[in-house]
């Protein structure tokens, strides 16, 4: 398959903030007395934060979405790493001229702050995030949108994520997908929505490209 372009998901695919995402929750919930089950927080990680807590209370969303977003922003240099060859994988891309784009539900200062946190921020000039969307993922738009940024055509690209919003996004858009089996979520769990490719490792996505 020929790939020029590779757009990435960044929180679970790119930079493990599984550690940060779940203690911003427990701390949203716990100030606003929303009982929760910590087994349960994962299935969090991964759709826009409005979504959730419309899900979860009505009637504090833009509070709930302050407070999950200050602690989240404060706490991002104890909790955030990359994940195991990310850094490696992603400027041996960029060096080989490969188009590269992050494509998260994330918003802006907080995508921007975890990449300069883990090394990330060089290899990057397309950044689509939630600050710049009218539809986020699984709706094709911010695929759509890094693409034509990037003067690529679907046909010639992945989008690799850890949700089943990235691979819906893509699918929808187009591109090739891939799933990383370093989500919480499993391996298993994407079968379902059938990613064109599933990486155990970042590194795979050299022999994949």
């Amino acid at each position: 398959m020929d790939i020029h372009t590779i757009l990435f998901d960044l929180d679970g695919t790119l930079i493990d903030t599984n550690e940060l995402i779940i203690e911003s929750f427990k701390y949203t919930f716990e100030q606003f007395d929303i009982p929760y089950k910590v087994e349960e927080l994962s299935a969090y990680n991964g759709p826009p934060l409005v979504d959730t807590f419309q899900k979860v209370n009505p009637n504090y969303v833009d509070e709930m979405l302050k407070t999950y977003r200050d602690h989240n922003l404060s706490h991002h240099e104890q909790y955030v790493r990359p994940f195991p060859r990310v850094l490696e994988t992603v400027e041996y891309l960029a060096n080989k001229n490969y188009k590269l784009a992050i494509v998260t539900t994330k918003l802006r200062d907080s995508a921007l702050l975890g990449m300069e946190i883990t090394g990330l921020s060089p290899f990057f000039e397309t950044i689509i995030t939630l600050s710049e969307v009218n539809h986020p993922k699984p709706h094709p738009e911010p695929v759509q949108m890094a693409l034509d940024e990037l003067n690529s055509e679907a046909k010639h690209s992945i989008m690799i994520g850890d949700n089943y919003h990235d691979i819906i996004a893509g699918q929808r858009a187009g591109t090739l997908t891939a799933g990383v089996a370093w989500s919480r979520h499993g391996r298993d769990y994407f079968s379902k929505y059938k990613p064109t490719y599933m990486l155990d490792d970042m590194s795979e996505l050299l022999k994949i490209v």
